[in-house]
């Protein structure tokens, strides 16, 4: 399912498990966390494969 946001609604919750590599340690992400503490936050989505064919 497909959801389009615009300017001024409320983002779905979104929760995923990162990965730091300068520690070599799992991690998650939470979207919720990121707005109760204020913080701006830009989510940037991409195709799994940057292949330029």
């Amino acid at each position: 399912m497909s959801e389009t946001v615009k300017l001024g609604q409320k983002v779905p919750e979104i929760e995923l498990t990162t990965y730091e590599p300068t520690t070599n340690k799992f991690g998650s992400f939470k979207l919720s966390d990121q707005v109760d503490q204020k913080r701006w936050t830009v989510l940037f989505f991409y195709p799994a494969d940057f292949t330029f064919v």
